[in-house]
């Protein structure tokens, strides 16, 4: 048995620069990996032709075949060079529908240890690239990176980032991104910027979907007037979850303890754990 992590994310800001031709949305973001941790556990079994052997336990709400982890699975299959059968239980700590990337890290982690166990010999650029078909923050979770992002966020530039603390709000009520992106009030146009701009003021730099989520949802304007009494509170991804910034300042177990919704201390992390590991 196998037991590795797969790390959510934070949007420290999000900015849709333009619309493409094909639909899809021009971004820029900032990927901020963090140590609120999903689990993931593999046992490998015996192999059979007449069924796929793939078992997976843990997230029972979705249908198999739109979970992403076996979507992972599904997409590593032409490379196996040694395909066993795999039972793989899913310890759900990531909210879903928080804009933290819970599904997207979940599907990188098995792509990268699935990868070792059927010495698929596949590179981690390989692997990314593979990820992008199952989502646009595959990528970055493969890497393991903290990353600068644009295009659809697949165009990553890792970057260095300062440690620090997060206070993270999930409010209750589960954000469609389908309906986020079809609202006519959505900014579309935000003039693209560099990461040394976000380094001179951080706090300037916000989300293109903010506006759209708290008017849509009053759960997410709830989460961020009482964050806003701390700090700088944001969203993250197309929410649902809003954040803020641990300051010296700020009472955290105030903050925790008096929050309208579930809160998560969290802590930044320059890499994920699972960048070192090995089968």
């Amino acid at each position: 048995m196998i037991r590795v992590p797969a790390p959510a994310k934070l949007n420290l800001f999000l900015h849709i620069t333009s619309r493409r031709a094909d639909g899809y949305h021009e971004l820029q973001t900032i990927f901020q990996l963090i140590d609120l941790f999903d689990w993931l556990e593999f046992e490998q079994t015996e192999y059979s032709s007449e069924n796929d052997a793939i078992h997976i336990d843990g997230l029972n709400s979705v249908e198999l075949q739109q979970n992403l982890i076996y979507k992972a699975v599904e997409i590593l299959k032409p490379f196996a060079k040694a395909q066993t059968g795999l039972n793989i239980r899913l310890e759900k700590n990531i909210p879903m529908g928080a804009g933290l990337g819970g599904g997207s890290s979940d599907a990188a982690t098995t792509l990268i240890i699935v990868n070792q166990l059927w010495q698929c010999g596949l590179s981690i650029d390989q692997l990314a690239a593979l990820g992008l078909q199952l989502g646009a923050d595959v990528p970055v979770f493969v890497h393991g990176r903290n990353a600068w992002a644009e295009g659809i966020g697949e165009h990553l530039s890792f970057i260095d980032l300062d440690q620090k603390q997060y206070i993270i709000i999930k409010p209750e009520c589960f954000i469609s991104t389908q309906q986020l992106f079809s609202q006519k009030t959505l900014t579309r146009d935000t003039k693209p910027t560099k990461f040394c701009a976000y380094q001179l003021k951080p706090s300037s730099f916000g989300n293109n979907f903010e506006p759209v989520a708290r008017s849509l949802y009053p759960e997410v304007d709830v989460a961020m007037r009482y964050l806003d009494q701390f700090g700088t509170a944001k969203l993250t991804g197309t929410g649902a979850c809003v954040f803020v910034e641990v300051t010296e300042k700020m009472n955290v177990s105030e903050v925790l303890n008096h929050s309208p919704y579930k809160a998560y201390l969290v802590n930044s992390l320059n890499e994920s754990p699972l960048i070192q590991f090995k089968v």
